[in-house]
């Protein structure tokens, strides 16, 4: 634990211990040039005293660097033994006017950074105390006591100034520790946030060399290898709508604000995905003079908009087709219907005319309300509503269908059966969803057929009933089947083209047997008729 008022660092520590390692050795030299008469001699009392002395710090500062975390006690009293030692031998040995008496001063600092000012203090008042000890023994010189004087003044006053230095300093340093511990916190928090956004995020110096990145990044680029000091080019390689090569380098260095960007495609895993990509110069300061921008990088900020654009797309498609199909038979009713109107005020229009003409809107008007039922079906299904499953009993609605349709089976000829298993037992389904898909095929079946008959079929195997309707109508070419599936396709077949129909019906009827669990069968013959069947599991009867 640190007590005293300068805080050190493992080095600075290291350093003060190689000193006091030091330190003897050059005292004991100096004590041997006054034993042999070369320097002052007039304070030296004798080799014993000498070399007691000089013994005991060598003891001191061997033990000191030897065990570089003393405890508490035992750090007191090895400051104050060296302080004892320092003070005898500058009595006993070398005087005020050895160079060594300069040494003092890390004692000063050495008191000041452990016991704070207290050690400081006490510190300076044995030196003062060994200038008048000094004094004293040896007043009989005026000359000595005039360097003892100086010496203790020049002492204290660099003493002061030292530790008054390193205070400063250890205040500096602590106060710059904070703020570089503050700042490590604040990054960590943004690259926490950063890591947890769902976008991709990316920070390149000014020469596009990537620096910082989050792991949205590599999710993206579906990769595991790390995007540090690689080239941002290299990472993207974007393409432009035409397929031409985009650089998203040269596009950022160009770029003075944000910039967002949503006409870019790159190929990964073999898989092409749109990016939406947003990228800005980070800038450390504005010269309002000279108008010069200085950038310290660019943060780029990618997004995966495949589905986005697609829906958006298919949206766009899907409401220019349904715009264009609702726009013929609303012409066609209103044409006819205001050609009646005029028919009306004319009697010699002949009865028939007429009726033919409002039959004809009535077609159109029933295709309409045949289309926006459609739609309306699609449209539950996309939004999930009546997706609560409930039991339902196969043969009560495969018979609820028959008595629903057979009259339109009747009316153009057509036989209409059924081929239902002796135990069908129930479903767990959406009624909704299982009426309009059967209902779409029996319907679809009934307006293909020209002649010869339909039959719903139901049989239960294996705890799953297969649900199947079978027509001997004009049949789905090869070439038609893999379409017949998407919104607003009509075969070309001319027989197709001579009823009414939206190209809905069988697109709503993937979306049903999505919601149901299940996939559409189709088996068809041209000019043999057509087979749709699909599966849903059975309720268990436990």
């Amino acid at each position: 634990m640190h007590h005293g008022g300068v805080k050190i660092n493992n080095e600075t520590g290291r350093i003060l211990r190689f000193a006091n390692l030091v330190m003897p050795i050059a005292l004991t030299c100096y004590g041997l040039l006054i034993s042999m008469g070369i320097a002052d001699s007039s304070h030296y009392y004798g080799d014993p005293v000498f070399g007691v002395i000089m013994a005991l710090w060598t003891l001191i500062a061997i033990l000191g660097f030897v065990f570089p975390k003393p405890s508490h006690l035992t750090a007191v009293a090895g400051l104050v033994a060296v302080h004892v030692l320092a003070i005898f031998y500058i009595l006993l040995v070398s005087g005020f006017g050895s160079p060594f008496v300069i040494g003092w001063i890390a004692l000063l600092l050495a008191s000041h950074i452990h016991y704070k000012r207290t050690g400081l203090m006490i510190s300076a008042a044995l030196l003062i105390a060994t200038a008048v000890a000094d004094m004293l023994l040896f007043n009989d010189s005026q000359a000595i006591m005039a360097t003892d004087m100086f010496t203790t003044l020049g002492l204290l006053i660099v003493g002061l100034v030292i530790v008054s230095i390193s205070q400063i300093q250890s205040v500096d340093s602590q106060e710059l520790s904070r703020s570089h511990a503050h700042e490590s916190l604040e990054r960590d928090r943004i690259l926490t946030l950063i890591n947890n956004l769902a976008d991709a995020i990316l920070s390149t110096d000014q020469n596009g060399i990537v620096r910082i990145y989050n792991a949205a990044s590599l999710n993206l680029l579906d990769t595991n290898t790390g995007l540090d000091g690689r080239k941002i080019d290299e990472i993207l390689p974007l393409i432009d709508q035409d397929d031409n090569p985009v650089s998203l380098l040269d596009a950022m260095q160009q770029s003075r604000s944000v910039v967002v960007r949503d006409d870019v495609r790159m190929t990964i895993a073999d898989e092409v995905i749109r990016l939406e990509v947003t990228f800005s110069p980070i800038r450390s300061s504005y010269n309002g003079t000279d108008k010069t921008d200085n950038q310290d990088g660019f943060i780029v900020i990618l997004r995966d908009v495949t589905k986005s654009k697609s829906l958006e797309e298919e949206r766009d498609e899907f409401i220019s087709v349904v715009s264009h199909e609702l726009r013929t038979p609303i012409t066609i009713a209103e044409g006819t219907l205001s050609n009646v109107a005029l028919m009306m005020d004319r009697p010699n229009i002949a009865k028939k005319v007429m009726h033919d003409s409002v039959a004809m809107a009535h077609e159109q008007v029933i295709f309409l309300a045949k289309m926006v039922n459609d739609l309306s079906t699609l449209s539950r299904a996309e939004r999930g509503v009546a997706d609560a499953e409930e039991e339902i009993d196969v043969r009560s609605m495969i018979n609820d269908l028959y008595t629903e349709y057979s009259p339109q089976a009747a009316k153009k000829n057509l036989h209409f059966d059924l081929n239902l298993g002796t135990k069908l037992g129930s479903v767990m389904a959406s009624r909704l969803y299982l009426h309009e898909l059967l209902q779409n095929f029996i319907t679809n079946s009934i307006k293909y057929t020209k002649e010869g008959g339909i039959t719903v079929s139901a049989h239960h195997k294996d705890n799953v009933v297969t649900f199947e309707v079978k027509d001997t109508g004009i049949g789905i070419s090869k070439a038609d089947q893999a379409k017949v599936f998407k919104k607003f396709y009509r075969s070309e077949d001319y027989r197709t083209r001579e009823t009414g129909g939206t190209g809905l019906g069988l697109y709503v009827a993937t979306k049903l047997a999505k919601k149901l669990g299940t996939t559409i069968n189709l088996t068809s013959r041209l000019n043999h008729g057509s087979t749709f069947s699909f599966s849903i599991k059975a309720k268990s009867d436990s």
